[in-house]
């Protein structure tokens, strides 16, 4: 199977991409052009407002239908690496799943805080939308663009390599399904590429957000599966399976594989604006991280309990043959579900700035229909032609996986509230700082150890 516990920032960094899931309703297409609605008053004077996305309209959402959006996106197909995470941090695996739990959510909230200003009678008015208005606002003395600049290359960068490594998975899925056919890997990953051709022609949120709630389904049958064969063996559980000891390098990937599957960061400053109740929101943050906390925590320890020292690094390659092949082609289904969702808001975002420079002639839908065409094509040359692909994953979301999750919310909160923030205040966002900067480092030095030794060994 690919390493998973490589890719530590890989599909919790699709969570930008779950915006297209607020539950979006596309009206019906009428002469006129789509306004992008939002609900947000006394904008900034120097504020200015980003193009509206191509293809969609959003409606304002209840906080339930929030709170199952953020629920989708920390609930991501990596969960499955949480019991390997366990076996080689013990205990403190345990403590690992809650304290990330608590941070995410923390840093969520501050993110959502540097939306909004205080005006003359102390009331708080939302005078900015998006992560990168935020950047801006964050950058504007030294260059008016230059943080939505770097927030949006981030995005894009983490969106398409999400793509990339939704094709590696799924060529691996179908090689371990049917080891029997003759064809490689990279057969069955154009296979894999010739299934999504139809999400070039994927123009609405609508779409998307039906394939999100059937890719959600998916992810809790998996659950269901696993967490019922695991409770048939529970006859062999034995508490003395966890281990004190544990090894440095080891543990430096279970925190990657542990914090990294709570981001949802990016995509949190569109789904609180549009939100029916705004006051709610840091209410429903907290209750769906709680809930994620409780199942992640269950499954890890129920999968753990269940196979000890044999715990593989995706857990469905301890069940029998029967139930492996079931659960590989639902993560198949999953992974193949999940792709439309990076890969739309990729392409929007880059035809959003194409869009802002006022380029007539890259307005077409034939221009639209070509750009996507063009990122999908690139995905699979990529997956195809791209060494070690999994290592480079690792890479390079430790490094913007990271940035997007801890350093960017903490350094802007500090940035945009500094005189408004008590001393435990400042503290709190200097230590989630120096948090995700030692874990971006450790990500970064774990995989280019990976890659010198693959290298080395080649």
């Amino acid at each position: 199977m690919v390493r998973w516990d490589s890719c530590l920032e890989t599909e919790e960094n699709v969570n930008f991409a779950r915006r297209d899931e607020l539950n979006i309703e596309e009206r019906e297409e009428s002469d006129g052009p789509l306004n992008f609605e939002l609900d947000v008053c006394h904008q900034d004077p120097e504020y200015e407002s980003p193009t509206p996305l191509s293809h969609a309209q959003v409606r304002l959402i209840t906080s339930w239908e929030a709170a199952w959006n953020v629920t989708n996106a920390i609930q991501g197909i990596f969960v499955l690496g949480l019991p390997y995470a366990i076996l080689h941090s013990g205990y403190s695996g345990l403590f690992l799943i809650v304290l990330a739990a608590a941070l995410c959510c923390y840093t969520g909230k501050i993110l959502i805080t540097c939306l909004y200003e205080e005006n003359e009678d102390g009331q708080l008015i939302r005078v900015r939308d998006t992560y990168e208005d935020i950047a801006n606002a964050c950058c504007r003395k030294l260059s008016p663009n230059l943080g939505g600049i770097v927030v949006n290359v981030t995005q894009v960068m983490e969106l398409i390599m999400t793509c990339i490594l939704y094709l590696v998975v799924s060529g691996n899925l179908l090689l371990h399904s049917f080891p029997y056919v003759p064809m490689t890997e990279k057969t069955w990953s154009v296979i894999a590429f010739i299934t999504l051709l139809p999400c070039v022609f994927i123009k609405t949120l609508k779409i998307v957000s039906k394939l999100s709630q059937l890719c959600s389904l998916v992810h809790f049958i998996i659950l269901f599966v696993v967490m019922t064969y695991c409770l048939t063996q529970i006859h062999q559980w034995s508490w003395a399976k966890f281990k004190l000891s544990i090894e440095f390098e080891d543990f430096l990937i279970s925190i990657g594989v542990i914090i990294f599957s709570y981001t949802s960061q990016i995509f949190l400053p569109t789904l609180e604006g549009n939100m029916k109740k705004t006051e709610e929101f840091r209410c429903m943050l907290n209750w769906t991280h709680f809930f994620a906390c409780v199942l992640k925590t269950t499954f890890a320890l129920t999968a753990f309990l269940t196979w000890g020292e044999e715990t593989k690094e995706v857990i469905s390659d301890n069940l029998p043959s029967f139930l492996q092949t079931l659960v590989n082609l639902c993560l198949l289904t999953k992974a193949l579900l999940s792709y439309p969702l990076p890969f739309f808001a990729a392409t929007e975002i880059v035809y959003a700035c194409i869009s802002r420079g006022n380029y007539s002639n890259y307005s077409s839908p034939l221009f639209a229909l070509g750009l996507r065409g063009s990122f999908l094509l690139l995905t699979l040359l990529m997956s195809m032609f791209i060494p070690h692909f999994a290592l480079l994953m690792g890479l390079t979301g430790s490094i913007t996986g990271a940035a997007m999750t801890f350093l960017l919310p903490s350094l802007f909160h500090l940035k945009l509230k500094w005189k408004k923030l008590s001393f435990s205040e400042k503290c709190a966002d200097i230590s989630v700082f120096i948090l995700g900067f030692l874990c971006s480092l450790a990500g970064i030095v774990c995989s280019i150890r990976g890659l010198l030794k693959v290298f080395g060994e080649g």
